[in-house]
């Protein structure tokens, strides 16, 4: 084996971790693997003397990868980005509402809702950046602190803003699968009924329903807040594209692929907590459906 090989076989160990790392920061399967073969290429050209924590330095190289692309999606580097569903991760669910084998059950140990990374979403780069490496990764705040050009002090605030952000937008999830499947068998049930009050019931009543790209009259983006107010968008959208809904494993947590004649049309996540709907996010662009995979959705 060449020292090639070495360096490859070394990089590959860490390939899953890394790819968590850019997934939080960026919110897009295509845009994490691109982030991580960066990484890869630079490793190939460094001097191997200079690396001595391989898994730190290859964490922090992938972080300012994604700092940069994160930046580079808006106009003005340090506003929070344009709303958008990040992609989700979709996988079937077994009758119980268990995942299906021990591989999928270690995915969602290790996932990350939905709904949190919406929030992560509305961050700005460097908080964000601050809040992935040090609260999901536990980099520390003084290697942070040179990605981000600031110091060690502005760091830790930045991480502290960003955690206060995420706890007052992000509500804490029921862990219970089978709890998570009974409240979403309940929705989807009253709302296939077309029944107002059994939705109003099973809703909190601060949810909060995000849709992108088609899920809402209109397109494009739109979120609506209040038990009634998505009760009643719930119907209406049942009404305007009646579909086939099926449970399905959605970054960890029970949710809803819908299709139409056979072909997934929108990939519904659900934040259940307290034992009701408290967040349900919508992903139906065409297009970035497209990208998913979600074969074991169709016929």
């Amino acid at each position: 084996m060449n020292e090639r090989e070495f360096l490859a076989g070394r990089f590959e160990a860490h390939r899953g971790r890394l790819q968590a790392v850019a997934y939080r920061m960026l919110g897009s399967h295509s845009e994490a693997e691109d982030a991580v073969q960066e990484a890869w290429l630079r490793l190939s050209r460094a001097d191997p003397g200079d690396v001595r924590n391989l898994a730190g330095w290859l964490t922090t190289v992938v972080g300012r990868v994604c700092l940069d692309m994160l930046r580079s999606r808006g106009s003005r580097r340090e506003e929070p980005l344009e709303a958008r569903l990040p992609d989700p991760v979709v996988s079937p669910l077994d009758g119980r509402g268990a995942p299906p084998d021990p591989e999928q059950a270690a995915l969602v140990a290790d996932s990350v809702g939905l709904a949190l990374l919406v929030v992560l979403e509305s961050l700005t780069p460097a908080e964000r950046l601050a809040f992935v490496l040090h609260d999901m990764f536990a980099v520390p705040y003084e290697e942070i602190a040179p990605l981000l050009g600031r110091s060690t002090a502005a760091a830790r605030q930045l991480a502290s803003r960003a955690r206060r952000r995420v706890r007052g937008c992000a509500p804490s999830p029921d862990r219970d699968m089978a709890r998570q499947r009974e409240v979403v068998e309940a929705f989807v049930a009253a709302a296939h009924e077309g029944d107002f009050a059994a939705l109003v019931a099973v809703l909190d009543p601060d949810v909060v329903l995000r849709a992108e790209a088609g899920a809402l009259v209109g397109g494009g983006w739109a979120e609506v807040r209040g038990a009634r107010n998505v009760a009643r968008q719930a119907l209406a959208f049942r009404r305007a594209s009646p579909s086939t809904g099926r449970l399905a494993l959605v970054n960890g947590m029970v949710g809803v692929v819908n299709t139409v004649h056979g072909r997934p049309s929108a990939v519904m996540s659900f934040t259940v907590s307290g034992g009701r709907v408290a967040g349900i996010d919508i992903l139906a662009d065409p297009d970035r459906l497209a990208g998913l995979d979600l074969a074991a959705f169709e016929g």
